[in-house]
């Protein structure tokens, strides 16, 4: 750990940089994210992600894991590089302020989102946290619909079907195991795309206080796709009923359209974008995307997705409609 903190003193420019208290351990034991205390820098503390895979043994379904992590770690550093610059306030993210990655390791050093005014977390998103969430998730959308996610997942999220082949293997409905590619064919032609974050859970959303501002942290799985993958994966674990459901979707789709108007008016060189083309499309493919993060669940947590009586429900409607 000296080894690491010299570093970080030296790349911050601080006098010295003293380890606080550990924020949380990373999955699967991969390292950790902690704070440090500088002093003489341009911030009084910072955050640090530090990737250190553990020993593991190397049967094929562990190498498959260990080798999507490694890349996700490759592709949250080229987010925060390269992509992370371009959010603005209504997509805020941390800034960046020292990185290296060497000899199987990363180390992000982080701006300190409780620091800079958005120390509140919420475990169960209710109004006005869950529209804060997707007015962010549609700022993202529309700042990056049409770009090319180079250097980040080709296809954004952590359930991605062709990164999960265990988990798909797993699925005990014949039905849903079979239509899996048909789901994840139906997402791909999506005509407009944008990069998603890929893992928009309650967890990686840091609040200002009174849910006034959202920042998001967390970007091992950013990538391509349909803006859908985002809101389908965020409602699906916040919406109370159908009708609830539809309003938060009304909300995001009204927010993206804002997003996009900015857009439009301020920056000459891009495309021009077809907000009623992107809504009509991605409206018809949300039901998709709920029963694509349901076939994630059905081999990752079977258990789950069997009590799930209203995620079973939404892939029996999709599953209907395919052909």
């Amino acid at each position: 750990m000296s080894e690491e903190l010299s570093w970080i003193t030296q790349a911050l420019g601080a006098a010295r940089a003293r380890r606080g208290d550990r924020v949380q351990s990373l999955w699967s034991g991969y390292g950790e994210i902690f704070r440090v205390h500088l002093t003489g820098a341009a911030v009084e503390t910072a955050v640090v992600k530090w990737v250190k895979p553990p020993p593991r043994v190397k049967r094929a379904a562990d190498e498959r894991g260990h080798r999507r992590k490694c890349r996700s770690y490759d592709v949250e550093l080229a987010w925060y590089r390269t992509y992370a610059p371009r959010c603005g306030d209504a997509c805020r993210v941390p800034a960046l302020l020292a990185s290296r990655a060497a000899n199987g390791e990363w180390l992000l050093v982080l701006e300190d989102l409780d620091a800079a005014g958005f120390a509140e977390r919420h475990r169960d998103l209710r109004p006005p946290a869950l529209e804060a969430c997707l007015a962010w998730l549609a700022s993202l959308h529309g700042t990056f619909m049409g770009a090319r996610p180079e250097g980040l997942w080709k296809t954004g999220t952590y359930w991605h079907l062709a990164t999960r082949p265990d988990e798909l293997a797993a699925i005990e409905d014949a039905a849903l195991r079979a239509a899996a590619p048909l789901l994840d064919r139906r997402l791909e032609a999506c005509a407009h795309k944008t990069i998603v974050h890929g893992d928009a859970k309650p967890a990686n959303f840091c609040f200002a206080r009174g849910a006034r501002g959202v920042a998001a942290v967390d970007f091992q799985y950013v990538g391509g796709g349909c803006g859908m993958k985002d809101v389908a994966y965020l409602l699906s674990r916040e919406c109370e009923s159908v009708d609830a459901e539809r309003r938060h979707l009304d909300t995001y789709f009204r927010l993206l359209r804002a997003t996009l108007a900015e857009r439009a008016a301020n920056v000459t060189v891009d495309a021009p974008v077809d907000p009623d083309a992107i809504e009509a499309e991605w409206r018809a493919l949300y039901p998709i995307a709920c029963a694509d993060y349901h076939r994630f669940l059905a081999g990752w947590a079977p258990d789950h997705h069997r009590r799930d009586a209203e995620g079973r429900r939404v892939v029996r409607d999709v599953l209907r409609t395919l052909t």
